[in-house]
């Protein structure tokens, strides 16, 4: 079950859905369970509703010039000129979880520490 509703997301976006986006707004608010839920079950409700609906406004807002996958591209003008990187992580298009959004989940790198001497005196 999706966190947020189409209607959620077209509110956080500049222009009208159409028909087409609304079904992949859907299909895509249901495929965000699986990366929020991955990432950390335990998050508040709030948190997985704002993090599905910035991940699928995000892969929806894409300018559709940008082949699915890029990383970046370029385009000149009357040079005939257009070059994309594609990559595997933060693509246009694809559903990611941003660092920011990892912090609203409470996920992320954590600085920490561990004495190996204390768990070892715990298992004598």
């Amino acid at each position: 079950m999706a966190y947020a509703t189409v209607a959620d997301v077209q509110a956080s976006m500049s222009h009208q859905m159409s028909e087409a986006e609304q079904n992949q707004c859907s299909a895509l608010l249901d495929r965000a369970v699986i990366y929020i839920d991955g990432a950390n079950e335990q998050a508040s409700d709030a948190a997985k509703k704002e993090v599905s609906i910035r991940m699928v406004s995000r892969a929806i807002n894409i300018d559709s010039d940008i082949p699915l996958g890029a990383t970046q591209g370029s385009m000149a003008a009357l040079g005939y000129s257009q070059s994309w990187t594609m990559g595997t992580n933060a693509s246009a298009g694809e559903l990611y979880l941003s660092k920011q959004e990892k912090k609203l989940l409470g996920v992320g790198a954590f600085i920490g520490a561990s004495d190996p001497l204390t768990y070892l005196e715990g298992s004598v």
